[in-house]
């Protein structure tokens, strides 16, 4: 499959990022990293709204009570529907932000961490859970992005960027084991960026500077490609009323003659068939 992508969101966000489907709402969340501000989208009416942080925002999930959780610059922190804010793990470490993040199947925070210049090795994975208690998963990671779980929970997806791989891990709930290459990425067509695993346990992958999403079989073999007209494609996520319809966000970052529709965020409808994402029980 090339093709079939609509716009949702026309914008021009330097880093978009994190597309998150909220039930509670029926809302899209998304995110400009360096932008420091949080959208969210209702295709339903279109209505947008705009929420700016304090800090670069690496991610923001929906919480079991309302409200969000951000992964930000210096650590962990709740927002409430009122607008309050808490941190819950704050850690600021010089020259280290937030990124990506996923919310498990028993409803823990896995948070990645980077370094700005990429140094390797200064990130890391976090699993946190409601009462702000933290454990590093991964020590050694360079651009931790996209992270994910199989639909029976027992696998776990990871992908750290430069190394142009998706890894497996076995998941037990709260701790993974036996790590090994699931795809790797061939050279000339981007880094896997942000994934989403689907109700057939087939992983999306969005890969920047490859402009395209790609759809990899449980046995990591390629069955389809979304190819899209701006390269820096950054992640993906079933949303919509049937969770059916693939939102795409993508970034401006770093192209000197970004396309018109780069930091915008697009949508295939009807792509396929999504699983449910659990909120942070916290």
């Amino acid at each position: 499959m090339s093709g079939g992508y609509e716009v949702a969101v026309r914008a021009e966000a330097t880093l978009g990022e994190g597309p998150t489907w909220d039930p509670a709402t029926g809302r899209l969340i998304w995110l400009d990293i360096l932008g420091m501000r949080v959208h969210t989208y209702d295709p339903a009416t279109g209505r947008r709204t705009v929420r700016t942080t304090e800090q670069h925002v690496g991610a923001a999930k929906p919480r079991e009570g309302g409200g969000l959780v951000l992964n930000l610059r210096d650590g962990v922190g709740l927002a409430d529907p009122d607008g309050t804010f808490r941190w819950l793990h704050h850690e600021p470490v010089a020259g280290r932000r937030g990124n990506d993040a996923a919310v498990a199947p028993d409803g823990s925070l896995w948070a990645g961490t980077m370094r700005y210049d990429e140094a390797p090795g200064g990130g890391t994975l976090t699993r946190l859970t409601g009462d702000g208690t933290a454990r590093t998963v991964l020590s050694d990671v360079t651009v931790g992005n996209g992270t994910g779980w199989s639909p029976d929970g027992r696998l776990m997806y990871h992908v750290d960027s430069p190394t142009r791989r998706v890894d497996v891990f076995d998941h037990d709930g709260e701790r993974t084991g036996g790590r090994r290459p699931f795809v790797r990425i061939e050279e000339g067509a981007g880094f896997p960026d942000g994934l989403t695993v689907d109700a057939d346990g087939c992983v999306w992958v969005a890969l920047w500077d490859g402009a395209a999403v790609r759809r990899y079989t449980p046995a990591g073999e390629l069955d389809r490609v979304i190819s899209l007209p701006t390269p820096r494609t950054t992640a993906c996520a079933f949303g919509g009323a049937g969770l059916t319809d693939l939102y795409i966000t993508t970034a401006r970052t770093g192209l000197p003659a970004p396309h018109p529709l780069a930091g915008s965020v697009l949508v295939v409808p009807g792509a396929g068939a999504g699983l449910p994402q659990p909120a942070f029980k916290g």
